[in-house]
C-alpha cells in the first residue's frame, strides 16, 4: 500500500513546545498550508488522516470550506464523519485555476478554520507562498488534496507518509 502525504509543509508555529502547549484550539495555528497526496483507489486512507483534525476544527465557531472538483458532499457522510453540518460549506465544479484563487481569497477572510481544495498539479513555489501568506492573514488552515492514480505510482519511490515540518528541521 502506498500513501504519500505532505503535511505541515510550511507553518509559523512557535518553535518552543511550552508555548505550543498553552495555545487554545481556537487559535492553535497562525496559518498553515499542507498538501496531501493520495491514491484515488484508497480514499479511506485520506479520511483516516484528516477526519480527526477536521472534527477538532469543527468545534471552532468558523466554517469549513470544501472546494471540490465535481463530487458533492453527502449530508449523510458529513454527519456520520462527525463534522458539523451547520459549519460545512461546499463549492463544487471549480477549475484548478479557480480553486487556487478561491482558496487564497477564502483563507484570507478569516471566516474559515480550514479550506480544502482539490488540485491535480503540484503547486509552484509562488503559489505555495501566496497560500501561506493568505493562511497567516486569516489564521486558517488550508489543505491541498492531490489525487494520483495507482498506475502513475509505478516509477515513484514508495516511501509512505512524508511529513515536512520546520519544527523538526
Amino acid at each position: 500500500m502506498y500513501t504519500s502525504g505532505y503535511a505541515n509543509r510550511s507553518s509559523s508555529f512557535s518553535s518552543t513546545s511550552s508555548s505550543i502547549a498553552r495555545v487554545s484550539p481556537e487559535n492553535a495555528a497562525t496559518g498553515l498550508i499542507s498538501e496531501v497526496v493520495y491514491r484515488e483507489d484508497q480514499p479511506m486512507m485520506t479520511q483516516l488522516l484528516l477526519l480527526p483534525l477536521l472534527q477538532q476544527l469543527g468545534q471552532q465557531s468558523r466554517w469549513q470550506l470544501w472546494l471540490t472538483p465535481q463530487q458533492k458532499l453527502s449530508r449523510e457522510w458529513v454527519q456520520s464523519a462527525g463534522l458539523p453540518l451547520t459549519k460545512v460549506m461546499q463549492i463544487s465544479q471549480l477549475s484548478p485555476c479557480n480553486t487556487l484563487e478561491s482558496m487564497v481569497r477564502a483563507l484570507r477572510t478569516g471566516n474559515y478554520s480550514v479550506v480544502i481544495g482539490w488540485l491535480t498539479e503540484e503547486l509552484t513555489e509562488d503559489e505555495h507562498a501566496e497560500l501561506v501568506k493568505a493562511a497567516d492573514e486569516g489564521n486558517a488552515m488550508g489543505f491541498i488534496m492531490r489525487p494520483v492514480r495507482a498506475q502513475t505510482l509505478a516509477g515513484r519511490q514508495h516511501s509512505g507518509l512524508k511529513i515536512h515540518s520546520n519544527l523538526y528541521h
